[in-house]
């Protein structure tokens, strides 16, 4: 695993199906919705693509930090917005309403995010089997 802001490599995911579940018939329900201020469950990841230099809106969950977010990593090294925030190291978030840039990503395991984490979510972390997450930090921009 490495969490070096040029480079990304976070392995294979360990299982993913129960996410892709979940995640395929939410899509079209959280983009709508994702980034406001009413719903900050779900944030919009401004970033760039790594080849096409192309602008990206990814909705994804997001957890505020005292510093930053975090954003679960479901799917490890198959996770493009991921793969492209690494190779910009940064973009910027829409999230309840505010967008912010982000710089710094580094990828954490469930362990060193459970300081972040509400139970609850720390819960379902584990059941769906959530064991990385990509933390950013916010900068003034």
């Amino acid at each position: 695993m490495n969490d070096h802001a040029t480079t990304f490599a976070a392995g294979p995911p360990r299982m993913s199906r129960p996410i892709r579940w979940i995640a395929r018939p939410l899509g079209p329900i959280a983009r709508p919705i994702a980034g406001r201020r009413w719903f900050p469950f779900y944030a919009i990841l401004h970033h760039t693509g790594r080849t096409s230099g192309k602008p990206y809106s990814t909705p994804v969950v997001a957890l505020k930090t005292p510093d930053g977010f975090l954003v679960p990593l479901p799917f490890g090294d198959a996770t493009q917005w991921a793969r492209n925030v690494f190779a910009a190291r940064g973009g910027s978030i829409t999230f309840a309403g505010r967008e912010s840039a982000i710089a710094n990503p580094k990828i954490i395991d469930r362990d060193d995010a459970k300081a972040y984490l509400p139970p609850f979510v720390r819960f379902l972390a584990a059941r769906l089997g959530l064991r990385q997450f990509v933390r950013v930090r916010s900068v003034a921009g």
